[in-house]
């Protein structure tokens, strides 16, 4: 059976399933947020804070009465989140933990052959000395390491203390138990995941099948390379042969492009359209999303299904850059309406804002700049500068 299904109704499905239809203001709190991760999968972990943190910026866009300290004491006293690698590095629910033991092994096989290629004689011998320094000694950060081998003359020709850490904490045997200024503290695992998601262990088949079922759940509907792609534990032909292992399940879906494309054939669990009429529409309101957002880490299938072609440009140089350094996408009910170029002033106390662009056909009318200027504010409160500064020419781009 096939399922034809609109862009629009692609567009409210993915969404929803990832945390963008629920009412932005409903009170949230600690076990609120819990399930929230939860049920989006993971939130990606990023350093840049030109406006806020990525994963901060990730929660509050799909809820305002988000609280940071209900994620940290999520990740560092509850034990009920986790740090780990999912595309990149991400907050997990300790509750996949049990998944996660899958590509430890395969890092420990695979990217450590890697790296002792790379690092030479010594390697192994500075991760167990690493290990039992902190087994022995307590949570350590790179910088307490770095300072032992100071003293110490160093204990090979590179410096170990970091590699050691990322090597130790990409296999599993070490955990980030928090964070001191953005800066990882490792703790051995076990002193870190609560015990009851740290003990335990599932077969190869049953990891594939729930990273396989987990990620076609919250994409709605998929190709076979867009589970993988997921949380990025399987391969696509690992992938490829769960399709086809559970055809019995699954349903052919034809989705409508929004640029007008050939559609693209993909997977949903059998039954999925019965469901829609329970789909809520996402909030008018517009809303300033992260670059890292889950909605736009797909960037082919962002293209798709919303006509918007987004890159980060940080990594390119200035002159090359279309738009700019950090460029926020703005989502405006079901659709992805432009971006907008800002910086929170914290000496100031300002968030400054550089430049708007509006997609094509997305007109500047009274009551879209309202909308986007009441999401400014609650940004500027967010990101905790007492007032948003419009910069000259910020609107240069929509002037007709």
């Amino acid at each position: 059976m096939t399922i034809r299904l609109s862009n629009l109704d692609a567009r409210r499905i993915f969404l929803s399933r990832q945390g963008l239809s629920a009412a932005p203001h409903r009170s949230l709190g600690k076990e609120g947020l819990l399930q929230l991760i939860h049920d989006i999968g993971f939130v990606q972990v990023d350093s840049i804070a030109t406006v806020e943190r990525a994963h901060h910026q990730i929660l509050f866009s799909r809820n305002q009465t988000y609280r940071r300290d209900h994620l940290t004491e999520l990740l560092e006293k509850d034990g009920e989140l986790f740090e780990h690698w999912t595309h990149d590095a991400s907050i997990i629910p300790s509750s996949f933990f049990v998944y996660w033991k899958h590509r430890f092994k395969w890092e420990a096989e695979t990217l450590g052959e890697r790296w002792r290629k790379w690092r030479g004689d010594g390697f192994d011998a500075g991760c167990d000395e690493t290990y039992e320094r902190i087994a022995s000694s307590g949570a350590v950060m790179a910088r307490d390491l770095k300072e032992e081998e100071h003293e110490s003359g160093g204990w090979w020709n590179w410096h170990p203390s970091k590699t050691a850490l990322e090597v130790l904490w990409r296999q599993g045997r070490l955990a980030i138990a928090r964070r001191e200024n953005f800066q990882k503290v490792y703790d051995l695992t076990e002193r870190v995941i609560p015990a009851h998601h740290y003990e335990g262990d599932v077969g190869h088949e049953e990891f594939v099948d729930w990273a396989c079922r987990s990620a076609l759940q919250r994409l709605g509907f998929a190709t076979h390379g867009e589970i993988a792609a997921f949380w990025d534990l399987v391969s696509p032909e690992e992938a490829r042969a769960w399709v086809a292992a559970h055809r019995d399940e699954l349903c052919d879906v034809v989705i409508e492009t929004a640029n007008g494309g050939k559609p693209r054939p993909s997977y949903a669990f059998a039954g999925f359209p019965d469901t829609l009429g329970e789909i809520a529409d996402p909030p008018g309101r517009i809303r300033v999303l992260s670059p890292f957002d889950p909605l736009l880490r797909n960037r082919n299938r962002t293209e798709r299904l919303f006509g918007f072609f987004y890159r980060i440009e940080v990594f390119v140089p200035a002159p090359k850059r279309e738009y700019g350094y950090y460029v926020f996408p703005l989502l405006e009910g079901d659709r992805l309406i432009g971006r907008i170029d800002m910086k929170a002033d914290r000496k100031r106390g300002s968030l400054d804002v550089r430049r708007l662009w509006l997609e094509p056909g997305v007109r500047a009318s009274s009551g879209r700049m309202d909308k986007l200027a009441a999401e400014l504010d609650r940004i500027a409160r967010f990101a905790g500068v007492g007032e948003v500064v419009l910069l000259e020419g910020w609107d240069a781009a929509n002037s007709s």
